[in-house]
């Protein structure tokens, strides 16, 4: 099966958002498109550009599809990135994809400018200073990966994290504790692999078969991602519970911790002439 075109995308993300309650998170989003495509393992893992991005095609393509429906004016995402209709959107509206598609492009050339890149080789939502950062931490050392992995942890709330990969333990690279309210204490294991690709369902097992017996949770941090069905299995009934970290949410650590990354607030002020009128 080939990955669908980004304009075949574009009912079933409505479909799925309608189904959601008229809104949804990226990941949920994606997941309802997968599942309601009938996307198999294959498709869903395919990377788009793995030098640049941890991001699937199918990821990609779909935000392409979110980005023509936010600009024919059917959805927006908030500051949260939670995307939700607009009052634009109504139940039960037919329409095309195509008519989609020529509208939007229509409205950026008529603005003279390119709004919407006509070739699928760009992502329409990517921001530069996640890309720089995903690249940056590629192109660290095995040791720099390690001792960032580390920074990360403490700044999170992790206590006495130690690096234990080098022993092969396992498939366990490290350990460390997590304190909660200084009342509760959980041993968590860890696993951090700098992959270019997607980690399938087969190394959550290995990892979950390696920390049973010496730790209450588990933690997968990968540069890449994690397909469907690894994260189905991280969190399967009855199972180890692990949780996942992907390049991603790795970029958007850094972010919010200010690892790396300088954030700049830019106030705008505007004036209520109006206002000033009616004294």
């Amino acid at each position: 099966m080939n990955t669908p075109q980004y304009h075949e995308m574009l009912i079933p993300t409505l479909k799925v958002i309608e189904e959601l309650g008229g809104s949804g998170t990226i990941q949920e989003i994606a997941e309802g498109v997968i599942q309601l495509l009938g996307l198999p393992e294959e498709v869903t893992s395919q990377p788009h550009n793995p030098e640049k991005s941890s991001q699937t095609e199918v990821e990609y393509r779909l935000a392409w599809a979110r980005t023509y429906l936010k600009k024919y004016g059917l959805i927006d995402n908030s500051e949260r990135g939670v995307w939700s209709f607009t009052d634009k959107h109504q139940r039960g509206m037919r329409l095309d994809p195509e008519e989609i598609v020529q509208t939007v492009r229509g409205l950026a050339k008529n603005a003279k400018k390119r709004v919407i890149n006509e070739e699928p080789d760009a992502i329409p939502e990517a921001k530069d200073w996640r890309e720089v950062i995903h690249q940056a931490i590629l192109s660290l050392e095995p040791s720099a990966f390690e001792r960032l992995t580390k920074r990360i942890l403490r700044e999170i709330g992790f206590v006495q994290v130690e690096v234990t990969g080098k022993s092969c333990d396992g498939g366990i690279d490290g350990k460390g504790i997590v304190k909660i309210q200084d009342v509760l204490s959980y041993h968590v294991v860890f696993q951090c692999k700098r992959y270019k690709g997607s980690v399938g369902p087969g190394a959550i097992r290995d990892f979950r078969g390696a920390m049973i017996g010496r730790a209450d949770k588990g933690l997968f941090i990968t540069t890449g991602t994690f397909t469907r069905e690894a994260t189905k299995e991280a969190t399967r009934d009855g199972a180890s519970p692990i949780d996942l970290i992907d390049g991603d949410d790795l970029v958007e650590m850094l972010k919010k911790l200010r690892l790396g990354v300088n954030v700049r607030m830019v106030e705008e002020v505007e004036v209520d002439g109006q206002w000033f009128e009616n004294i």
